[in-house]
């Protein structure tokens, strides 16, 4: 064997070695790495919970088979700004605050259907203040718990219907103007 070759392997899996620990988080799991929002472990967990609930395995890949936890946290790091992200991190600690006073557990601690107990509150919650506030004007006053959930929620469904498994299984894309056949039986004309 050449030996500049094997200098260059040794090197390659070295730095690989020194790299790998930093990729991986103390558990051995990928962590999401964002630029503008800090969030610990337990917070990524908690909105991967969140949209495994929305979207759950059944016949169909569920929201963590799809990656599509990794999908909400880029979007909420990439295109939301500072003053929605801050909004977001306080609907996360609400959140948090939300179901620990309602159920006596965290959110990743509770059953499924207890789970999608607390999503259609806090749904109805924010559809039954919607309502009463219609003539607010003011932003300031935006509750951070719903746009948490609104943003997690619309980040996930997105992230779904965008998916690579949902535009090739679910539905067939076809380009428009779409199909021509040709073969189409034509009726007989009656003639006056």
């Amino acid at each position: 064997m050449n030996r500049r070759i094997a200098i260059r392997n040794m090197a390659l899996v070295l730095g690989g070695a020194v790299l790998l620990p930093s990729c991986l988080n103390s558990n051995g799991k990928k962590a999401v790495q964002l630029k503008h929002i800090i969030l610990d472990e337990d917070q990524q967990s908690l909105i991967a919970q969140i949209a495994e609930t929305i979207i759950p395995k059944t016949t169909t890949p569920g929201a963590k088979e799809l990656k599509l936890p990794d999908f909400v946290l880029l979007m909420l790091d990439d295109c939301y700004n500072k003053k929605d992200q801050q909004t977001i991190l306080d609907g996360l600690d609400k959140f948090k605050d939300y179901t620990k006073s309602k159920y006596n557990n965290p959110f990743n601690s509770l059953d499924n259907k207890t789970k999608e107990a607390v999503l259609i509150d806090i749904e109805k919650s924010a559809k039954a203040k919607k309502s009463s506030d219609k003539n607010l004007k003011d932003e300031n006053k935006v509750d951070s718990l719903n746009f948490f959930f609104s943003a997690i929620k619309q980040q996930t469904i997105f992230g779904y219907t965008t998916s690579q498994y949902f535009m090739t299984k679910q539905i067939v894309y076809e380009l428009v103007p779409g199909r021509y056949n040709v073969h189409v039986p034509v009726k007989q004309l009656k003639t006056a």
